[in-house]
């Protein structure tokens, strides 16, 4: 009797569970997509950096003190013109960069690679961040005031933040946004040593001191951090669109920026002495390009993880089981739908 019962519960076990409805297999979201609250914790983190510049350069008479030795050369409309041969290639660069239809071409380009790479979206975000940025920067030098101590070759006329610098870094980042993720890397270093040859124009040319290079590329950073995540609210981005896996650097990525970085940093410190400039605003120039290569790989490592091109699963995901089509055989209709992202 003992095996006659052992024998019946071994079948029931054996027998498959009577059908029933399936549980929904859901798809895991792409992981490493930074969502909207990391980035705004790098906004803040970028904004009190921002404000700390500020006010020290601004309202210490340390921080400013540390300007005028920088730059020590007699004012002119509250800069600091440097008596060298890079003089003339720098009004050069700013000439060249200020020009209203340089700016509508680099943003015309912001927005045709973000259509062509399904990324409209973020181009649009890309030039709104241009732009915001450079009101920003408008506003920030008529309201901010700077205070008055007695040190030689100082004056209390602000230029805290550099428009010239904001922009530039501003449109680094717009590209960054319509860019696939292997591409980022790619631009971070060449895009960094642009936005350092502006900043070194504007020291050079007497139209800002370090400071305002400063805190043009933080304030760059911090209204990127916040269309970013304000446009990954709206649409979260899918990760690993262009072959990556998602969540994963890009290979040698931050180590070919690092290399590249303290690459860009050694030519300085080789080809710019070979110029006839001072002590004080060399090494302003290679503490802002130093400062701007660090940044701008910080956010591309923080985007490494997320692509912003419309979401293909949506556009080629099966219709749910009923839809016009019956379900592949064995299968039930929860089995096949509705997808989620």
């Amino acid at each position: 009797m003992a095996l006659m019962d052992r024998a019946a519960s071994d079948a029931s076990l054996a027998q498959p569970p009577a059908a029933g409805p399936s549980p929904v297999r859901r798809h895991p979201p792409a992981g490493g997509a930074p969502g909207p609250g990391r980035l705004l914790a790098a906004a803040g983190g970028s904004l009190l950096a921002l404000a700390l510049t500020g006010g020290v350069f601004l309202w210490t008479r340390a921080g400013q003190g540390i300007d005028a030795l920088l730059l020590p050369r007699a004012e002119r409309g509250g800069g600091y013109e440097q008596r060298t041969v890079l003089l003339s290639p720098a009004r050069t660069v700013l000439a060249v960069f200020g020009s209203p239809l340089v700016l509508v071409v680099l943003l015309g380009a912001v927005l045709l690679v973000g259509v062509l790479g399904r990324r409209a979206a973020a181009g649009a975000t890309g030039v709104a961040l241009v732009l915001g940025t450079a009101a920003v920067a408008g506003a920030a030098k008529a309201v901010l005031p700077r205070a008055e101590f007695p040190i030689e070759s100082s004056t209390a006329h602000n230029s805290f933040p550099s428009g010239h610098v904001s922009v530039a870094a501003a449109l680094l980042l717009a590209f960054m946004l319509v860019l696939p993720r292997w591409a980022r890397w790619w631009l971070a270093l060449p895009g960094a040593a642009g936005v350092s040859a502006v900043a070194a124009a504007t020291m050079i040319a007497g139209w800002h001191r370090f400071s305002d290079a400063l805190g043009g590329v933080l304030l760059a950073v911090t209204l990127c951090c916040l269309a970013v995540a304000a446009l990954a609210r709206h649409d979260r981005p899918d990760g690993g669109a262009d072959g990556h896996p998602p969540g994963r650097t890009a290979p040698y990525g931050p180590v070919g920026a690092a290399a590249g970085t303290v690459g860009l940093v050694w030519a300085l410190l080789v080809v710019v002495p070979s110029a006839p400039l001072e002590r004080g605003p060399l090494v302003a120039i290679v503490t802002a390009t130093g400062l701007t290569a660090l940044a701008v790989a910080a956010v591309v490592f923080l985007l490494d993880s997320t692509d912003f091109v419309a979401s293909a699963a949506r556009r080629n995901a099966p219709a749910p089981a009923g839809a016009g089509r019956p379900a592949p055989a064995g299968t039930s209709p929860a089995e096949n739908g509705p997808p989620t992202w």
